[in-house]
């Protein structure tokens, strides 16, 4: 009599803002490439760099989240499909996967009205991401942020103050043993109050604030103007955006929140701040795309003055989905090996990466190619 086939592990996706443009994006992606409906374009991690990382297959993935919206995901997958967003007719054929997903979503907060303390907020959410993994008996589970923005705190929060939400989320990630990805610029793990359980959880982490269209072409062309001697005199930029994204970037402090990491990998790159600044613009009438224009004034040789602008249009979660599953795939296996604590080799994906990473998109991609060696090393070891 022959042995049962083993089956292959499965690996949790929790995503924070369940039921956003972004993470509808995720789950109906996933699903279209696990069924050979699309190919896996934008997917870093399914490139030949990757062949041997051991990471989890795609159909592996099995998701769930929290959020405090309820537009089921079907319905919020044909809003976008509707928007041009997804193809026409995929949130059809991967409907009973939407509505998998979709069964997996827990209400978040803390909502208007909620009494409930900080404590018990997080021990509710680290049950429901234990209930997750022991349910569907999963390996490990990987809590990835993808809800809008918080605002930018004024000051420094000191060790003591309260918890946002995002950190609340973070701190029962940690909670619960599952690695945690902060895809916003909203504070999360970044919290002083959380550094100690960061330290003491044994779980790898990444940074803060995917890096998706404008920084992405800034940490190009940034090096660029460093490598080739070019003074930059003055780098400004502005960013038409709709959706969820552009209502929440519509409030001042939010918007600073985003442009922080905008900002700072111009001062890493060039070694210097040149004059300019971000500019964000609600424009609802654009919903889920994106215009970013940079207009960028430098001196040559002999004092010449020259200007280059660029402009990126762009579909924000469609550029956000693959990296969110790749960032997914490399924590969960990084957790299988028991790697711990900031994750530098993640830096190509964030625009705030953690540990002591390259600012450059190119040295970037060479410290993640290294770790894709290292992850098929050490299976072997």
């Amino acid at each position: 009599m022959s042995a049962p086939r083993q089956l292959p592990p499965r690996v949790g996706v929790w995503l924070i803002g369940a039921r956003g443009s972004v993470a509808t994006t995720v789950v109906a992606g996933c699903a279209a490439l696990t069924a050979g409906l699309r190919p896996p374009t934008g997917l870093v991690t399914e490139t030949p760099a990757f062949a041997r990382s051991g990471l989890p297959a795609l159909s592996s993935l099995v998701f769930g989240g929290h959020d405090t919206l309820d537009c089921p995901l079907p319905k919020r997958a044909e809003q976008l499909a509707a928007g041009g967003v997804l193809p026409p007719g995929l949130p059809a054929a991967v409907e009973a996967e939407l509505a998998a997903a979709e069964r997996e979503i827990r209400p978040g907060g803390p909502l208007p009205g909620d009494t409930r303390e900080e404590e018990e907020l997080i021990a509710a959410f680290a049950t429901d991401l234990r209930d997750f993994v022991r349910r569907l008996g999963l390996d490990r589970a990987v809590v990835v942020n993808v809800a809008s923005t918080e605002p930018a705190p004024t000051e420094p929060a000191p060790t003591g103050a309260a918890l946002p939400a995002s950190s609340l989320y973070a701190a029962a990630a940690l909670r619960a043993g599952c690695p945690y990805v902060n895809f916003t610029p909203s504070t999360g793990l970044h919290h002083p109050g959380l550094a100690g359980l960061a330290a003491s959880s044994g779980l790898p982490y990444g940074g803060r604030d995917g890096k998706t269209g404008q920084t992405l072409l800034r940490s190009v062309l940034g090096p660029m103007f460093a490598q080739r001697a070019l003074d930059v005199r003055a780098w400004s930029g502005t960013n038409l955006l709709g959706g969820g994204d552009g209502a929440a970037l519509a409030d001042p402090a939010a918007a600073a929140a985003k442009n922080a990491g905008k900002e700072r990998v111009l001062a890493d790159t060039l070694g210097t701040v040149p004059e300019g600044q971000v500019h964000i613009d609600d424009v609802p009438a654009l919903g889920d795309w994106k215009t970013a224009w940079d207009h960028v004034a430098f001196d040559g040789f002999l004092g010449t003055r020259m200007v280059l602008q660029t402009i990126w249009q762009g579909c924000d979660s469609a550029l956000a989905a693959p990296l969110v599953l790749d960032l997914a795939r490399l924590l969960a296996r990084a957790h299988e090996l028991g790697l711990s604590g900031p994750r530098p080799e993640l830096a190509f994906f964030f625009k705030d990466p953690v540990g002591d990473a390259p600012a450059s998109l190119a040295e970037q991609y060479a410290e993640l190619e290294r770790f894709a060696r290292r992850l098929s090393e050490e299976d072997g070891r």
